[in-house]
This record gives structure tokens, sequence and C-alpha cells, in this order.
């Protein structure tokens, strides 16, 4: 299944169904067939992703770190797709949202 975000402010942003729900969660949002980030809600939902997405870039350094120390083979960590990558666009569409006073709304 796919869920779409969707804003008057950008381009639809589409997402597997299991990365979606990882971001709404983050978000502390239901993962529900339809919902919607409205503009008072944006600025937290940007700030909670943010942080996420820091978390997990600190943690992957130190996986990392522990891994050289080890002389491990990266080729898993090279073919992981991170959080940062996978909340970009959403992170986008929040952000460009907020600055046009737009709702996010999202549906399967």
């Amino acid at each position: 299944m796919l869920y779409r975000f969707k804003s008057q402010a950008t381009a639809d942003v589409v997402m597997l169904e299991a990365n979606a729900r990882q971001l709404l969660d983050v978000v502390k949002k239901s993962a529900g067939p339809q919902g919607i980030f409205t503009v008072d809600q944006i600025p937290g939902a940007i700030s909670a992703l943010e942080a996420a997405v820091k978390g997990e870039a600190d943690q992957h350094r130190h996986n990392h770190d522990a891994l050289a120390a080890e002389n491990h083979d990266e080729t898993a960590e090279r073919e992981h797709v991170g959080l940062h990558q996978r909340a970009a666009p959403l992170l986008d569409m929040l952000k460009r949202s907020l600055d046009e006073g737009k709702d996010v709304v999202w549906g399967v």
C-alpha cells in the first residue's frame, strides 16, 4: 500500500506504507488511511522529524566507528537507506507548506 501526502504548496509525496508509518510514528500521528497536519501542527512535526534524523545520524556515527575499529565490511552500511533519506521529501513538504500557510493531508 502507498501513502500519498498532499499540500497546495508542493507536489505530492508518495511513500511505501512502512516508511510512511515510521515517519508518522515519529511525529505522533496515527497512521490511519487519512490524516492531516494543520499549519499549527507542522512546526512540531518538523522538530520531531529533525530530532529523529539527528538521533539516527549520531547512532550511525557510533556504529561506523565501532565497525571500523573491528575492520568489518561496510557493504550493508553503504546500501542502507537512512531515516534522513526517507524523511527528506516529507520534511521539505512540511517546511514549504508552513511557509505558505497550507495544511498537509495524507491518504492511502
